[in-house]
């Protein structure tokens, strides 16, 4: 593992986590206005968002063309997505999707 990678784990640590962390840390978090609610709310599943477009969408440019490519991760996503949709349950569509990319990268697909 490089450096870099640490470095740049313990920056984005340090600019999210304190947001994520408000409503655990702070007693009356609840007398909050509900703009500030509703954002503490949404950060963790932006991030999760965010982390998963990264992973997911690749744009790749050979010999001057432009293609988008959707894989396993994408499709991981997707049944996230689903199932959080579903279920109203984070963890599961998380659970589902991990192994969707770990059975899809030990059969050599990923």
């Amino acid at each position: 593992m490089s450096t870099q990678l640490l470095v740049l784990f313990a920056l984005m640590f340090a600019v999210t986590y304190p947001s994520r962390a408000v409503p655990l840390l702070v007693p009356g978090v609840e007398r909050l206005p509900d703009r500030a609610l509703t954002y503490l709310r949404l950060v963790g599943p932006a991030v999760l968002a965010s982390l998963a477009a990264a992973n997911s969408l690749v744009f790749t440019s050979a010999d001057g063309t432009r293609s988008l490519q959707l894989g396993v991760p994408a499709l991981a996503v997707a049944v996230c997505a689903a199932i959080v949709a579903w279920r109203r349950n984070l963890l599961l569509g998380l659970a589902v999707a991990v192994i969707i990319v770990a059975l899809a990268r030990a059969v050599g697909l990923a």
